[in-house]
């Protein structure tokens, strides 16, 4: 490692081959070689990506399932084919079971609109401290309005989710379980099938928050038993405006339509509307089209990756960072679960998480500061403010070193 060449096998895969494959990793900050470490928030896009939407706006484009004619015949395929391809990439029994949305977070809002119109004053949702505040709003939304009560899972001091205590908020009232299948602060992996067990034991539905566990975790849905598994394309190195949501048939046929308009209907008529079948009755008007096809093309791309390679090394990225800051008392690394994913969430003696994100900025080194949309897990940790570099698969054994340096650099300026 230390002499720069991959962290894993080049015949299992190779970082910088891949790396090649982002025009902008290319670019200089501030006089720098970009090193790109906000992934957790958005990934950079691929040539592929921005070739697939570069052609279906150049070479075929119409609005879909509207239209006889051939754009409209060929726009439709490809964007069902996505459909497929999300479908393949989840390991989902059917695509009729994957729901386009805008992103991970109206997905979630989707789940609560259908949901809520079947809850009463008194009825239990579970969420963890760690989740993003996407996975908190709209169950809190339905407490305010609703008076269902809002149950917190702990976390314990190394960042994992505390399974007996989640055990203990599930009883006869619960009517959901929503868990993040990896925090986007603390990097921690949950036991996504274990939750589920646990609520299902109970007659609970589960919710899972995979924005971030679809990049790093390579769900199977079936094996995890989730009921539904939200996604978001722009973490997915697709493009932004897009994601969507796996459920259950059983789930699905359960909710209620989240919005009206058009193609999410059967027959319309002065006296009586009927929707049409799951998973259309959910994607009221015209869909995100052209974002779709992108990121069918992200996926099919990451699929032609060995994913467990992958994972291993980002985490070794991860362990070489941590290492290279070994020792350091103006060091703390918040969340430390073990089997966690590639998200380093650091505070800095002495300095503001903004003040030292835009130091390490003037070394070309791009990390995010803030709460991360987790203010009760910041809450829980006693932080109010933290910087967080998480790595990508684009990202390489020099990029680890330029943040490590740039940190060490960065301190300079508050002692």
């Amino acid at each position: 490692m230390a002499d720069g060449t991959p962290v894993v096998s080049a015949t299992r895969f190779d970082p910088y081959a891949a790396r090649a494959q982002f025009p902008i990793l290319s670019r200089t900050v501030n006089g720098k070689p970009l090193v790109y470490l906000d992934s957790a928030a958005s990934a950079q896009k691929p040539r592929v990506v921005i070739d697939a939407l570069t052609s279906a706006m150049e070479g075929s484009y119409s609005n879909v399932h509207r239209g006889l004619h051939t754009l409209a015949n060929e726009t439709t395929e490809a964007f069902e084919a996505a459909r497929e391809t999300v479908a393949r990439f989840l390991n989902a029994e059917s695509a009729e079971q994957i729901v386009w949305t805008k992103g991970g977070t109206e997905a979630i809002n989707l789940v609560a609109a259908g949901l809520g119109q079947t809850l009463t004053a008194g009825d239990e949702i579970v969420v963890t401290q760690m989740e993003h505040h996407a996975n908190i709003v709209s169950w809190s939304m339905l407490r305010d309005r609703l008076g269902v009560v809002l149950k917190w899972a702990p976390v314990l001091d190394d960042g994992s989710l505390d399974m007996a205590g989640l055990a203990a908020l599930i009883g006869p009232r619960t009517r959901l379980v929503a868990v993040t299948h990896m925090s986007n602060v603390l990097g921690t992996i949950n036991d996504v099938r274990a939750v589920a067990d646990l609520a299902h034991a109970a007659g609970a539905l589960v919710l899972v928050d995979g924005c971030q566990g679809a990049v790093h975790c390579s769900p199977d849905v079936q094996a995890l038993d989730c009921d539904f598994y939200v996604f978001t394309g722009h973490k997915l190195y697709g493009p932004t405006g897009i994601g969507g949501m796996y459920g259950k048939r059983a789930a699905l046929e359960a909710l209620p339509p989240y919005q009206g308009g058009g193609e999410m209907i059967g027959t319309v008529t002065e006296d009586r509307v009927t929707y049409a079948a799951v998973p259309h009755r959910f994607e009221a008007g015209t869909p995100p089209i052209l974002e779709a096809i992108g990121l069918g093309a992200a996926l099919d791309w990451l699929m032609g990756f060995d994913r467990a390679a992958v994972a291993a090394h980002e985490k070794a990225l991860y362990d070489r960072a941590v290492e290279g800051l070994s020792g350091l008392n103006w060091l703390r690394i918040i969340g430390e679960a073990e089997g966690k994913g590639a998200i380093l969430t650091f505070t800095v003696e002495g300095a503001h998480a903004h003040d030292v994100a835009q130091i390490l900025d003037r070394y070309g080194v791009a990390v995010r500061a803030g709460t991360h949309c987790a203010e009760p897990l910041a809450t829980r940790f006693g932080v109010t403010s933290s910087a967080r570099a998480s790595f990508a698969l684009y990202n390489t054994v020099e990029d680890a070193d330029a943040f490590t340096d740039a940190l060490i650099k960065a301190r300079e300026f508050f002692v």
